[in-house]
């Protein structure tokens, strides 16, 4: 059950907004009502070569990848917050998930993500 899940989270949460990213950055025309933020998103953007686009989005994935194994660390019960613990019980579809999330997660990555950077 955690492979599914953790396969779904990583096609639906990082590789959809990669694409998501791209299409913005790629296409997004910067007006006198843009606010600063996005101006200088895109303009750096614009600044860089096809291969430093590529490391660019490499970046995102990353942080992605990296925000989710943490979150997924949170709710298996393997990191705490600012020295809090708490006791979560995550269920899919009724099943425990046996604290195992990240790790499912984080094993999905390492065996089914091409990364050219590694």
């Amino acid at each position: 059950m955690n492979e599914q899940f953790v396969k779904n989270i990583f096609e639906n949460l990082v590789e959809e907004n990669i694409r998501i990213y791209k299409d913005l950055y790629d296409s997004y025309e910067i007006t006198d009502k843009t606010v600063d933020y996005w101006k200088n998103a895109i303009q750096l953007y614009q600044s860089l070569d096809g291969n430093q686009k590529k490391i660019f989005y490499r970046i995102l994935e990353q942080n992605m990848i990296d925000t989710i194994s943490n979150l997924f660390g949170v709710l298996d019960g393997n990191t705490n917050l600012s020295g809090k613990e708490y006791e979560i019980l995550v269920e899919i579809d009724g099943v425990d998930t046996n604290n195992e999330l990240q790790d499912s997660f984080l094993e999905y990555i390492e065996e089914n993500v091409n990364d050219v950077f590694r």
